[in-house]
């Protein structure tokens, strides 16, 4: 048999196309199908906002009409200075600010220091402890209300911020969080290294625990801050319309025998900007935060 009369098997070239597996460092590309079903939820995610602003700027007789409207009036800003003036929303604004931001940076500081301890120290009763922590978050809050508030009146802070923001200074729900977050993320290596080189304690929550937990506290900063911001249950009772929190001032517009539902909506869209220019202005160091902890574990 010659050379020319040997045949060899044809193999057929790979069909040209996207590669299924991407190589490292290159990006994928998501399909038209994800497009749709992302820009659907965040119409459905937008639409309470939206309908807000949309009510906010119409007349309360127009909202009672039937198709409601679908499109922008042009009151909005007179129900807007309404709402502003009869909520005394300036100084709502302010106390929520405090209040928001002090059991923020209180629950975050030492809800990591909790669960530090929880997920790395050796100490007695240790899970006795936690046990008992997760258990506190089993009681319901309305169960609270009547010895929180002898307890408040007996210290003399009735009407008083500080009756708001003294019962969430830390809780239960934050501990277990960072617990969970930090027996992942912290190595225990870490820490007896940073023990070998001669840190103290507080060099090793400033310089070890703080960065490895920097993703998770800006997570549990944030919920905590838009459910201080939200909170009314108890403000509504521990506090008046002469010092009052944005929630409970919101709820003096809806007073009245026949209560402006416009004026109402310009309230609300007024009590939920702040939440929205928060996350505009943090959104991305959260987001990059979360993103860097995920990459690092």
């Amino acid at each position: 048999m010659t050379t020319s009369e040997l045949t060899l098997p044809v193999t057929k070239a790979p069909k040209a196309g996207r590669p299924r597996v991407m190589g490292a460092g290159k990006q994928l590309h998501a399909g038209p199908v994800t497009y749709v079903v992302l820009t659907v939820f965040a119409l459905v995610s937008l639409a309470p906002l939206v309908w807000t602003a949309i009510a906010a700027s119409r007349t309360d007789r127009r909202l009672a009409e039937t198709p409601p409207p679908l499109w922008f009036g042009g009151n909005l800003f007179t129900n807007l200075q309404t709402a502003w003036d009869q909520a005394g929303l300036g100084t709502a604004m302010f106390n929520s600010v405090i209040v928001a931001g002090t059991i923020t940076v209180s629950t975050v500081l030492f809800s990591t220091l909790a669960g530090f301890a929880f997920a790395k120290l050796r100490f007695r009763f240790s899970s006795l402890l936690l046990l008992l922590t997760i258990g506190t978050m089993m009681i319901p809050p309305q169960l609270a209300v009547v010895p929180l508030y002898l307890w408040m009146s007996d210290l003399g802070w009735s009407n008083q911020l500080q009756t708001v923001i003294l019962p969430s200074l830390v809780t239960a729900f934050g501990t277990f969080f960072m617990r969970q977050y930090l027996v992942q993320a912290l190595p225990t290596e870490l820490i007896e290294a940073a023990r070998v080189d001669g840190a103290s304690s507080i060099r090793i929550v400033w310089h070890v625990v703080f960065p490895a937990a920097r993703p998770a506290m800006a997570v549990l900063g944030l919920l905590t801050f838009v459910f201080a911001w939200n909170d009314f249950l108890w403000p509504i009772i521990a506090l008046n319309q002469q010092n009052p929190t944005v929630q409970v001032a919101l709820n003096s517009l809806g007073t009245g025998y026949v209560p402006d539902q416009a004026v109402i909506m310009a309230g609300a869209l007024l009590g939920t900007l702040p939440l929205l220019i928060a996350f505009v202005l943090f959104g991305k160091q959260i987001v990059g935060g979360i993103m860097q902890g995920a990459i690092k574990g």
